[in-house]
């Protein structure tokens, strides 16, 4: 088989690139070559992003012994999402992580001001809320998390982009030392009410309350409201909203969340 050009994305989708197919190894544009058993391991893990280095691949997974949790970075038709314990954090059935996001921040427009993400994640929300916010505040409970995260191309804005501030913590501990209506918006994605039962309690929602300014609004993701054992968290989630202050709590289906309004 002689020399031949192929185009490829590796970047996960980004861009495309040129690679030279050889017989034995495929020569990549920084002149690594990866051998065609390492190019099988890649096809044969579909559900699993690799990174490239040395001349081989590696999964990009990750441990993490402060949470004993198992996270890994798996491609979709779009940007790719986060896995944490099996489960995947953003809606990639009949949709995106890209989409997904969007369609949160959306929920919330006009972005302005100051803006606080409280659970950074893969860096979506916040590096797509640093488009029109003057700043975001954006906090992660995990480092190991972040570590996935700088191997994902499509988070880079998230350490590159000036106008995002990171804070490494426990949301529920963290947002005590933020000051009174600081934001003008809020997005909270937390994990799972099983994995972060704090993040949906009258507690919280009383500290978002305090540091959202008057006429700002906040984002709660809730997941599928048609779902059966969704609609009861929503029910808590509405009642305990409302009891920390908020006025108006309005069902936003399409983002699979609700918005809470400080009037």
């Amino acid at each position: 088989m002689g020399n031949r050009t192929a185009m490829v994305s590796l970047d996960l989708g980004l861009t495309t690139s040129p690679v030279i197919v050889q017989q034995e190894y495929v020569l990549l544009p920084d002149g690594q070559r990866l051998s065609w058993e390492a190019i099988d391991e890649i096809a044969i893990h579909k559900a699993t992003c690799f990174a490239i280095a040395d001349n081989a691949v590696r999964p990009i997974q990750s441990f993490s012994q402060h949470l004993n949790r198992f996270y890994s970075l798996m491609p979709t038709t779009g940007a790719p999402t986060l896995v944490i314990a099996g489960f995947p954090m953003h809606r990639i059935k009949e949709s995106d992580p890209q989409r997904d996001t969007l369609k949160k921040i959306r929920a919330i427009a006009p972005i302005r001001g100051a803006v606080l993400d409280t659970a950074t994640g893969l860096g979506y929300t916040a590096i797509a809320a640093a488009q029109t916010a003057q700043r975001v505040v954006t906090i992660e409970l995990d480092p190991a998390v972040l570590d996935i995260a700088r191997l994902n191309p499509w988070s880079r804005p998230l350490f590159e982009n000036p106008k995002i501030e990171q804070l490494i913590g426990n949301t529920f501990e963290c947002i005590q030392s933020l000051p009174d209506a600081a934001f003008s918006r809020i997005i909270h994605d937390p994990p799972t009410f099983r994995l972060a039962g704090e993040l949906y309690s009258g507690a919280f929602y009383r500290q978002l309350f305090r540091v959202l300014k008057m006429g700002g609004r906040v984002f709660h993701y809730i997941g599928n409201l048609e779902s059966s054992s969704n609609q009861r968290i929503m029910r808590g989630v509405i009642r305990r909203l409302r009891e920390s202050g908020f006025g108006r709590v309005v069902q936003k289906p399409d983002a699979f969340g609700l918005v809470a309004y400080k009037e």
